[in-house]
């Protein structure tokens, strides 16, 4: 493994690490906020954080690569996170979980359809069912059929299709050469600015009592500066040292990390079923990274 693989690797691990425990502080603020000012508020924590990282302008050889930027911040910031949050008002963090896992998959079509990828070895598709069957163990199938929702579940797999879309995107970003953390924040600008419109026609509300709450401002700060500015660089590193599809299966760990931190920041029960959950799910995550 080169030193360079070796980095995207961690950067990916970093990433997930933090991700993982997203649906928890995102569940939080639930109880106060409404998910457009969630969504606005961390993005524009996160984009003057990375201003404060990487002043300076962000220059392109041609104008016609702006597009990249402009579909990159729509679909991977403005969309896929507006309905992740829908969708945790409408159903619970577990069926969110489980669904935003199919973005291994629908990552490696797009990408054999627009970026002439390879096609995936039928190792990728076996990891991928093993993955998707631990995922499912992990779930709460007793809280999930009492909260679930059609439309929530909907809006999770819709959210899972734009994250696709961004990570083909990133991986033509990846490709110019630029610096990564302008180039982020970048995508950050777009995003945002796409956010705007939605943020006024579904009402904006930060609510500055709440706001005061140690855990409300504590969590706004994680997924501003750690969940958004830090993690999006090193996702973004890692599609351009891994590539698309090795960096998306890394994704499958999402569930685990957050099964992990609810045991010990919340002391909810470790069962069997759950071990063996964690288990299938690692063992899918390397069967879909052998070549």
């Amino acid at each position: 493994m080169t030193e360079k693989r070796t980095t995207g690797h961690i950067a990916a691990l970093i990433t997930i690490l933090i991700w993982g425990t997203t649906f928890i502080a995102t569940k939080v603020l639930l109880r106060s906020f409404n998910p457009v000012t969630i969504l606005l508020t961390r993005f524009v924590i996160g984009y003057l954080t990375l201003l404060l990282w990487q002043p300076g302008i962000l220059h392109l050889a041609q104008r016609k690569q702006e597009w990249l930027f402009v579909g990159a911040g729509f679909s991977g910031i403005t969309i896929y996170y507006l309905l992740e949050n829908l969708a945790l008002t409408q159903t619970t963090a577990s069926n969110v979980g489980i669904i935003v896992t199919v973005s291994p998959f629908l990552t490696a079509l797009l990408s054999m359809w627009f970026l002439k990828a390879k096609r995936a070895n039928m190792w990728f598709y076996v990891g991928f069912i093993v993955a998707i069957s631990g995922v499912i163990l992990i779930s709460d199938p007793a809280t999930a059929a009492g909260q679930g929702s059609l439309v929530g579940d909907g809006l999770a797999l819709l959210a899972s299709f734009t994250w696709a879309i961004y990570s083909v995107l990133t991986t033509k970003i990846g490709e110019l050469n630029l610096n990564l953390i302008q180039s982020t924040r970048h995508v950050f600008f777009y995003g945002l600015l796409f956010m705007l419109p939605i943020a006024y026609l579904l009402g904006f509300d930060l609510n500055l009592n709440a706001l005061q709450q140690p855990q409300n401002w504590g969590n706004f700060l994680f997924l501003g500066i750690g969940a958004c500015a830090l993690c999006f660089v090193t996702w973004n590193l890692a599609v351009k040292r891994l590539g698309t599809v090795a960096s998306s299966v890394y994704i499958y760990l999402v569930p685990v990390i957050t099964l992990i931190f609810s045991v010990i920041l919340l002391h909810e029960p470790l069962t069997v079923p759950l071990m063996i959950g964690a288990a299938l799910t690692l063992v899918g995550l390397w069967l879909s990274g052998r070549n």
